[in-house]
């Protein structure tokens, strides 16, 4: 069984972007409780259906590893189902499709999360499973060790064997110079390799307690229903020692940097850049002019960056942008461009950066503001129908340190947004003393296996 992470990434970007422009009303509504142990309780109603999304989070993820152990956070998720004195090894995904239902998990950098999604009357099936695992994980060498050959096949299926996410990890180790959010989520091959089981308990038992989760549901249920289940098989598992998150800080930059990787795989070159930005928790008055900002210059095919580049210039066959405002610590400002045909790489990067200059520059317009305010609050409508999308939303905003306010008064803050914020913010995200720049080539005069382009991760993503 197959286990990953999402970073991120696009995720950040998806939650907070995704319940944009309303008022704060009418976002997702949701009702919360705090159980004597410390695990809070965050319910979204939903009754169109009789089905429920149930999700756990743990305030734990790679950027919280200790040094030399990448990629135990992931390591651990994969563990989770492995079986407790009341579950067999692998029990957990047969049960809860036998009734059913389908679960998975995630990893990012800040936190792992698990969910099943299934009919309203097997919740409690599902919430006494996951309360077991919680505390009572048994691990031996005998599954742990065969389970850590997964997650290094799974390394060289999804990152060794893919030029664009090898790159996108070589640029993220550029980008952060001293935080660990430079870390491979799935790990660094050398350090996997010495995974133990000694290191997943300690882990385990370290982060995983009810005072250090939170449990999210969505679904056909009311509290009154939800928080005596929530306290029959959450509220008795006593509280764990309070963890924090002792991140080391970045310094000031100085310079930009550049990678450059050449691949037999690389049918058709790519160009991509990374910028250190503020997340909402370092710098909530950016924040919300980068994310219009970001849907202004490089959101579809609407896009100024896509109309420049792509339509009159030609010299772009793709281009955007991605950021994810969501994170305990600073975030990252993406964009990225194919060249189209034989255009060379660094007319391509010339002919961006003079896109970017001219943002700076000349700023955004009063109509570009007021279209991609619109298209936001647009998909807000389609978020709010979706039975997952607010749990995730608020699962992932408060494993990150935001509050379910600062979630639904975001819209009020993106109307908020004037030209003048978003010209401001991009003024300061655009020094290229704080960036990395990614070329990635096929090889020189060598042979060409691959058939498209290969562009790196972005930073929000992650491994399941």
């Amino acid at each position: 069984m197959t286990r990953s992470s999402v970073a991120v990434l696009a995720l950040v970007a998806l939650t907070l972007a995704l319940v944009p422009g309303l008022s704060r009303a009418a976002v997702f509504s949701p009702q919360t409780a705090t159980l004597d142990n410390g695990m809070q309780v965050v319910l979204v109603e939903n009754h169109r259906a009789p089905v429920v999304t149930h999700m756990v989070w743990y305030k734990v993820g790679s950027a919280d590893e200790p040094q030399g152990v990448s990629g135990i956070a992931h390591f651990l998720e994969h563990l989770m189902f492995k079986g407790t004195d009341n579950m067999a090894p692998g029990d957990f995904s047969k049960i809860v499709a036998r009734n059913g239902g389908n679960d998975n998990a995630f990893t990012s950098w800040d936190y792992t999360g698990y969910f099943q999604n299934i009919a309203r009357d097997r919740l409690d099936l599902v919430m006494e499973m996951e309360a077991d695992r919680m505390t009572n994980l048994r691990l031996s060498d005998d599954v742990v060790l065969p389970e850590r050959d997964v997650i290094i096949e799974e390394r060289r299926s999804r990152i060794d064997t893919s030029p664009g996410a090898l790159l996108g990890e070589q640029m993220r180790a550029s980008l952060y110079m001293a935080h660990p959010y430079g870390r491979s989520i799935i790990g660094w091959r050398h350090e996997m390799e010495k995974l133990s089981t000694e290191d997943a308990l300690e882990f385990y038992q370290n982060w995983y307690a009810p005072n250090n989760a939170i449990l999210v549901v969505a679904g056909d249920i009311t509290m009154d229903e939800l928080l005596p289940m929530a306290e029959k098989y959450y509220g008795v598992i006593p509280r764990g020692k309070d963890m924090t998150r002792n991140r080391v800080q970045e310094p000031v930059q100085h310079a930009p940097r550049k990678v450059t990787m050449r691949d037999p795989q690389v049918g058709q070159a790519s160009w991509s850049r990374y910028y250190l930005a503020p997340s909402y928790n370092t710098d909530a008055a950016d924040a919300a002019p980068l994310d219009v900002l970001s849907e202004i210059i490089g959101s579809g095919t609407t896009s100024r960056f896509f109309k420049a580049l792509v339509v009159d210039q030609e010299i772009a066959s793709s281009v955007g942008t991605f950021y994810d405002p969501v994170a305990v610590d600073l975030a990252s400002f993406g964009v990225y461009a194919v060249p189209r045909g034989d255009v060379d790489l660094a007319d391509l990067e010339k002919a961006v950066e003079a896109e970017i200059a001219k943002v700076v520059a000349d700023g955004v317009t009063q109509d570009e503001l007021d279209r991609a305010k619109q298209k936001l609050l647009d998909s807000a409508v389609f978020a709010r129908d979706s039975l997952s999308a607010g749990a995730r939303v608020l699962g992932q905003s408060l494993a990150v340190g935001l509050t379910v306010d600062q979630v639904e008064s975001w819209p009020d803050r993106i109307s908020a947004v004037t030209v003048d914020q978003v010209n401001d913010a991009a003024k300061r995200v655009f020094d290229a003393n704080k960036s990395v720049t990614g070329w990635l080539m096929p090889p020189e005069g060598g042979p060409v296996t691959g058939a498209g382009a290969a562009l790196p991760i972005t930073s929000g993503e992650g491994v399941h």
